[in-house]
């Protein structure tokens, strides 16, 4: 079983979104006892919480499901854990890497942005201070960046394991 990581800053729009998006296309594909999929934030301001409620009412008429509980992402345990870390943007991402000190875990942190195929922006956009179609926008985002995600997991060429 392999195990993916989604992260964004607190864990109630972006990463839960994407986690959701991910074990759908998984389970539609008959892949989901293959992965185990999860999410976290960077900080630990709303650790517990639901995901945002305009994210999960987005995600609901999409056919997903945010149910997962924020939590911050555990260096100790989640580099080891998890055979791919993925990142919304490049904040997060530069927190993900500055926790890995030794840079052993650097091979298993990419960037949702990498896994676009119709979208090119830098980052998955924050949608926390914008409106229903900023939710939206972030969805659509993060849908291409699963079905890439998926490509690749179908197609397993990537080795996710530790630097050595």
């Amino acid at each position: 079983m392999k195990n993916i990581l989604f992260i964004c800053m607190g864990n109630i729009c972006r990463s839960p979104a994407a986690e959701a998006i991910l074990k759908k296309k998984l389970k539609d594909a008959n892949l989901a006892e293959r992965f185990f999929v999860d999410s976290a934030g960077t900080i630990d301001y709303h650790t517990g919480e639901l995901p945002d409620s305009r994210m999960i009412d987005c995600g609901n008429r999409r056919g997903y499901t945010l149910d997962h509980h924020a939590r911050k992402f555990s260096p100790q345990k989640d580099f080891d854990k998890f055979n791919l870390i993925i990142t919304m943007d490049e904040e997060n991402h530069s927190a993900i890497i500055r926790w890995d000190s030794e840079n052993k875990f650097c091979l298993k942190v990419k960037k949702a942005k990498d896994y676009l195929k119709n979208f090119i922006v830098n980052e998955v956009p924050d949608p926390y201070y914008g409106d229903e179609s900023d939710f939206d926008k972030v969805i659509d985002i993060l849908e291409d960046a699963c079905d890439g995600i998926l490509e690749e997991l179908k197609n397993d060429n990537t080795q996710y394991s530790n630097k050595d």
